[in-house]
């Protein structure tokens, strides 16, 4: 191994935010290549990515496998994986070191080549010439020796194929025919841009072995054809030499560049796709509450860029279509091994291979959370790099959004039990000072009577009496807020709607609270309504919640005015206090359960249940409570609005 840097002088907090980049081409040695830069990194507490640059070339499945493994190791390792576009591997490389801050580029070195080493050709020289502000690291292992070629001429590692030899063959043949049509029947006499045109054409829809196999077979087409001697190879002139030297330097650079042209325009069709399949996945997982719609989207988005039947499986979670259990044998196998190694198994991979299912796993920061499970038609037998990138950034993105649902569920849960301790903290608060008030009124009341009872006067027993019954009636309201409270957290609220009178309700609330206040005033302004249909003993509670609410902070005389009408539909029922108003900013709060403010409608005494429970009363029966402020700045004003409704639209609800 061999290292080179420029940076010997790396401070303390430089190598704390080292980040290494390693490249692998899928030729031999990824693993090795990979441990390498992670040892090199995370001593240091710095960071480490994996990264491979697609040419164009087309890939043998052998490549593709060893890339495919590599990702998975570096993924489970803790590192980061990136797939890179670009013609020259070294230009690709430096830009993205430079765009990341990496400090370190780790390699794989290649056999000693006389021709290359001279032309300054190989990957490792370019580097080394040009990587001056990185430290480069230089793997020697021995499968990393690879036939190399000037890039001009190279041929991709797939080998040319059927279709494109017949392209190059049959666009040499056209050339050729349209060169002797031009020549006999136009009086051409310089045909090399017929050949270079089928040449560059050939070359925008190849890759660059169809265009140098075209280029070669024009150049012994023009030679044969329409080089004197013709029908032969042979040059009967130095002038013809010229030409036929400087066609094929012309056609080979022009397939060259017309090839780079359009490998790039593939590349950012590919990357456009790929980055607005990835959009709107993230949006869709974005906006998903739960894991349930997680699922959802990641069918939605695996259907539409693949075209496959997909299923996914969650660690302790029921979730997939079709379910595990009605899958093969083989492929339940298959998805169990995906989960527990954190690597692809199925179609497509070396593991089960003869499985009809290809699953990727749900990769989370400490171990795998699921996988996803892809179906192809039965045609789709070879998976092109670019759909396999895509699967597996689609299943990346999903496994973090099930890290992030689950979170939330677990924060839920957390919160919920926060706020039910909360409220039971609050309740026993509250029982301890409002019900045990009523309770020791009531036990001196009794044990007065039972000790002192026949030396007192029929006044003075009556009075004690009387304050036992009310205490008893106040100690029985704060019992009924508490269990309405259960009810309506618990959904026991059961509307059973009936025909009543607004008045009825309101005269019948007023009449209950003055028998435990005698001394509310009450200015009811209430025209002729009629009936409505709603829960007359809900209704009837809520409204006797809010006049007690208004009756206990108005001053002493003070009338409390209830004023109803209909509205568009909706029954609007305002009780309005003389007291010292709500805060603005508290308006709001005071329909939360326990929630009581030093001044204004919500006093010191109380539970804090009254509105809150109306609100609740209410809100069973579609309608709101809002509390306003007072006419002329004094008071407040709470609404209640109820919407009237038929017997029909009650029985649908």
């Amino acid at each position: 191994m061999k290292r080179g840097s420029s940076n010997s002088g790396r401070t303390i907090a430089e190598s704390l935010q080292r980040h290494v980049l390693v490249a692998i081409d899928g030729l031999g040695d990824s693993d090795y290549l990979i441990r390498v830069a992670r040892s090199l990194a995370e001593p240091e507490g710095g960071s480490w990515a994996l990264v491979t640059v697609e040419t164009g070339s087309m890939i043998v499945q052998a490549q593709q496998l060893e890339l495919d493994r590599a990702f998975a190791l570096a993924r489970r390792l803790g590192g980061e994986t990136i797939v890179l576009r670009g013609e020259s591997i070294a230009e690709v490389l430096l830009d993205h070191a430079a765009r990341s801050g990496a400090s370190a580029l780790v390699v794989g070195r290649t056999r000693d080549r006389p021709v290359a080493r001279l032309f300054n050709r190989t990957l490792t020289q370019q580097l080394m010439q040009r990587a001056t502000h990185l430290e480069l690291t230089i793997v020697s292992a021995g499968s990393t020796n690879h036939p190399w070629f000037p890039r001009a001429l190279r041929v991709p590692s797939g080998g040319i194929t059927a279709g494109e030899v017949s392209l190059a063959s049959v666009a040499a043949a056209l050339a050729t025919g349209l060169g002797w049509v031009a020549e006999q029947w136009i009086g051409l006499d310089d045909l090399s841009l017929v050949f270079m045109i089928a040449v560059v054409i050939v070359a925008a829809r190849t890759r660059m072995a169809a265009a140098v196999l075209v280029s070669l077979l024009c150049f012994l087409a023009y030679n044969f054809v329409f080089i004197e001697p013709r029908l032969t190879l042979l040059v009967g002139a130095h002038q013809g030499v010229a030409t036929l030297v400087l066609f094929l330097i012309a056609a080979l650079v022009a397939g060259r560049l017309a090839s780079k042209l359009r490998m790039q325009v593939l590349a950012l069709q590919g990357a456009n796709a790929h980055s607005t399949v990835l959009q709107a996945l993230g949006s869709q997982l974005g906006a998903a509450a739960n894991l349930d719609q997680v699922v959802a989207a990641a069918g939605q988005a695996f259907r539409r860029a693949l075209g496959a039947d997909v299923a996914v499986y969650l660690k302790g979670i029921a979730t997939g279509a079709p379910s595990l259990a009605d899958l093969a044998k083989d492929d339940q196998a298959a998805c169990r091994q995906a989960i527990q190694d954190g690597e692809p198994t199925g179609k497509f991979t070396v593991t089960m291979k003869s499985c009809s299912w290809w699953f990727i796993p749900l990769v989370g920061q400490d171990e795998p959370v699921g996988a996803i499970g892809l179906k192809f038609p039965p045609a789709v037998q070879v998976l092109s790099a670019e759909k396999r990138r895509l699967a597996e950034a689609i299943a990346e993105a999903v496994a973090q959004a099930v890290i992030r649902a689950r979170l939330v569920e677990e924060l839920e849960d957390a919160r919920v039990s926060s706020q039910s301790e909360r409220l039971r903290s609050a309740l026993l608060s509250s029982v301890s000072h409002d019900l045990r008030s009523p309770l020791s009124a009531i036990i001196g009341a009794a044990s007065s009577l039972d000790n002192y009872g026949e030396a007192m006067s029929a006044e003075d027993r009556h009075s004690l009496l009387e304050t036992v019954r009310l205490e008893g009636e106040r100690l029985d309201r704060y019992i009924q807020n508490l269990l309405d409270m259960t009810r309506l957290g618990h959904g026991g609220l059961k509307i059973k709607r009936d025909w009543i009178g607004v008045d009825e309700l309101l005269g019948s609330a007023v009449s209950r609270l003055q028998r435990y206040q005698p001394a509310a005033c009450f200015q009811v302004h209430l025209p002729d309504l009629g009936p409505i249909w709603v829960h007359p003993a809900l209704v009837e509670q809520a409204f006797f919640n809010v006049l007690e609410n208004a009756a206990k902070f108005s001053p002493q005389g003070a009338a409390v005015e209830i004023e109803a009408r209909v509205c568009d539909g909706v029954l609007q029922v305002d009780v309005t206090d003389k007291g010292p108003g709500v805060p603005e900013d508290e308006r709001e709060r005071i329909f939360d359960m326990f929630y009581s403010v030093k001044r204004g409608d919500r006093g010191r005494q109380g539970t804090g249940l009254g509105l809150a429970i109306c609100q609740g009363m209410i809100g069973a029966h579609g309608g709101t409570v809002e509390a306003l402020p007072g006419p002329n700045g004094r008071g407040t004003t709470v609404r209640i609005n109820l919407p009237v409704i038929q017997p029909s639209q009650g029985a649908a609800e």
